[in-house]
């Protein structure tokens, strides 16, 4: 699967309206915590800060250099995280995982919207990239709660 038009699918216009408005972009002063994650494959990058309340997600703030698919990503992640528990943050991030490795299906609500990257299942090279902005939150929100 990849020719022309199945690139054409990959980069939907879903898929770029979501990178062209991603949520929280910026960094916070003072977070919580902050994580930078990587892909050595295509070298796009994610920073998130978090503020933590109550053992869930007060405020983010998002410094993504990504691929459009990974800026997708930032944006159904930045909108679905606000007033989550890290619980529900980790438990999006194995189930969009396992959708990427066609062992899952959509992840539940309210990480549903990572529905718009299904047709990246096939395109192994690009799973680490939309990973980034996920992995960074629960590894952040979990660093907040150990230092709280």
């Amino acid at each position: 699967m990849s020719n022309d038009t199945d690139l054409i699918k990959l980069y939907s216009s879903r898929i770029l309206a979501l990178a062209a408005d991603i949520p929280h972009l910026g960094r916070l002063d003072a977070p919580d915590a902050s994580v930078t994650r990587r892909s050595p494959l295509c070298g796009s990058s994610v920073t998130v800060d978090v503020k933590v309340a109550d053992g869930r997600l007060a405020a983010l703030g998002q410094d993504v250099k990504a691929c459009a698919l990974g800026q997708a990503a930032a944006a159904v992640t930045g909108g679905a995280s606000e007033g989550a528990s890290l619980e529900t943050i980790q438990r999006g991030r194995d189930q969009l995982k396992a959708m990427l490795k066609g062992k899952g299906g959509v992840p539940d609500a309210p990480f549903d919207g990572f529905e718009v990257l299904t047709p990246a299942v096939e395109y192994k090279n690009r799973h680490a990239s939309i990973m980034l902005s996920i992995e960074a939150l629960a590894e952040a929100m979990a660093a907040a709660q150990q230092d709280a």
